[in-house]
């Protein structure tokens, strides 16, 4: 279902932050006021990134750590590891169920 594949995506990501080992500055919106950049958050980056300071995500307070956004490889990504949730029998009897009941059943 999408619900799987988003929820893929996301955990991806996530996944990302927390097996980093190194990350840099950067700027983003504050949590606590939209209209204001903040130009000190953490996001996880290569360690060959300008800035690349080598931390784990377990040093960095909450509040500092930007995560990285899901974009489109990400759910390129969840739709390669993830397995339907709907089987083609499933499919097949609800084919067979729309035939016989018509769609409002």
């Amino acid at each position: 279902s999408l619900l799987t594949e988003v929820l893929e995506a996301v955990v991806s990501t996530q996944s990302t932050g927390q097996q980093a080992t190194h990350f840099k500055k950067v700027s983003g919106p504050s949590r606590d006021d939209p209209n204001v950049t903040r130009y000190d958050y953490l996001s996880p980056c290569s360690p060959g990134d300008t800035g690349a300071m080598e931390m784990s995500w377990m040093n960095i307070n909450g509040d500092d750590l930007l995560e990285p956004k899901v974009d489109m490889n990400d759910m390129l990504r969840s739709l390669t590891n993830c397995r339907p949730t709907v089987g083609q029998d499933d499919l097949k009897q609800h084919v067979q169920f729309t035939q016989d009941f018509g769609q409002e059943g």
